[in-house]
């Protein structure tokens, strides 16, 4: 019996020993792995921006590096009207526009959602000029050794990025403040912002609801916090949309909705015939007092009664950012969120840690398609080879 059982091991030896190629097919764009769907996803906020400035295109590719099912990122505009991925819509916390001259006149103060808010914005400047900044680490307690090496990217630039990965890598683009943006950025053609947002994902041929085949070949959601925008894009694409959530003393910036407000049973009735999940800040989902996690809401049980799902944000290794509950681990973080209260995706500045976790963690590995498998063992025969 062990004689015939040696045989197809010397057979395998014999083949990869003799293959001109490795056993498991080279990756191509037309036979990509697919998008991981078995367990919660790992969303890249701002790409792996732990490590890397945000919204940069070395942050997108390293997060893709580390794991990501999702790259995530801002979209705001430019005054000329180009789709740009930053966060604020002041340029001051993370790039260096203060220590550019020629716009030191540039700086302005503008009412943002019932704020009065000085600093230069982003409305303000053409692509060009934008183009011309470079971006920088917004916390100093993280690695600054990148700042001022990359520039500001366009929406365009983001997707390239997604597509041009070695597996199949979903997107995930917020409006980012519409209010602001329609009321500074006008079009020739006289659309809005989220018009134009959808115009450049249908360029892309993102389409397709939730889990449809369509969606499965360019995964993407959309995300906002403005209620009338993810009804307005509604009309326009059956892609995804995830309604996002403020901590408590936030109103919504286009209705003035208190947190209290959209996170009732009446309006999550409401809003699920226009979303396919909520993207709540976590210490919404569970309070906080003195640093230290209190008793969950029902907040997610009420979310998937409605057959919504939850990716709360946002998640971060350091100290100053994990609750004491913690004792200062980021995977004792994950698995309270992932295992006990059981959110279905996660935004996260630090993809690889995510990631780790969930491969660490996992009973076994939905990655062994054929391809995989073969690769393991033809890693585990090389081991025999003779020299």
């Amino acid at each position: 019996m062990a004689s015939v059982g040696v045989l197809p091991f010397i057979f395998l030896v014999l083949v990869v020993e003799c293959s001109a190629r490795p056993l498991y097919p080279l990756p191509s764009k037309t036979n990509r792995q697919p998008l991981q769907t078995f367990r919660p996803f790992n969303i890249a906020h701002r790409g792996s921006n732990g490590e890397i400035p945000e919204e940069t295109a070395a942050a997108y590719l390293r997060a893709i590096e580390e794991g990501a099912d999702f790259i995530e990122t801002d979209i705001l505009a430019s005054k000329d009207g180009a789709l740009i991925c930053f966060h604020d819509v002041t340029l001051d916390d993370t790039t260096d526009v203060a220590e550019h001259k020629e716009f030191a006149d540039r700086k302005r103060t503008y009412d943002v959602q019932g704020v009065n808010t000085t600093g230069f914005f982003t409305v303000d400047f053409t692509l060009k000029e934008l183009k011309t900044l470079r971006v920088k680490q917004r916390y100093p307690f993280r690695d600054q050794q990148y700042n001022g090496k990359y520039q500001i990217i366009t929406f365009d630039e983001f997707i390239s990025i997604a597509l041009d990965a070695p597996r199949v890598v979903g997107i995930y683009p917020e409006i980012k403040n519409p209010v602001h943006i329609n009321q500074h950025v006008k079009w020739s053609d006289g659309k809005k912002f989220e018009d134009k947002f959808v115009e450049t994902l249908k360029k892309y041929g993102y389409k397709g609801s939730y889990m449809s085949k369509e969606w499965l070949k360019q995964p993407a959601f959309i995300q906002s916090f403005a209620p009338t925008s993810i009804i307005h894009i509604s009309k326009l694409t059956d892609l995804p949309k995830v309604f996002l959530i403020y901590d408590v003393t936030m109103p919504t910036e286009d209705t003035n909705q208190t947190y209290w407000e959209i996170t009732s049973d009446a309006y999550l009735d409401f809003i699920k015939d226009y979303v396919m999940g909520i993207g709540p800040w976590k210490d919404t989902v569970v309070p906080v007092e003195n640093n230290y996690l209190q008793t969950p809401t029902d907040l997610v049980a009420r979310a998937h009664a409605r057959n919504l799902q939850v990716h709360p944000y946002t998640y971060r290794n350091e100290n100053s950012f994990l609750h004491l509950n913690f004792s200062q681990d980021p995977f004792a973080e994950y698995d309270y969120w992932i295992n006990k209260v059981g959110v279905d995706g996660l935004f996260t500045d630090f993809t690889g840690t995510l990631h780790k976790f969930q491969e660490w963690t996992s009973p076994f590995s939905h990655d062994d398609n054929e391809s995989a498998l073969l690769h393991k063992i033809a890693s585990m025969v090389s081991k025999y080879r003779k020299h």
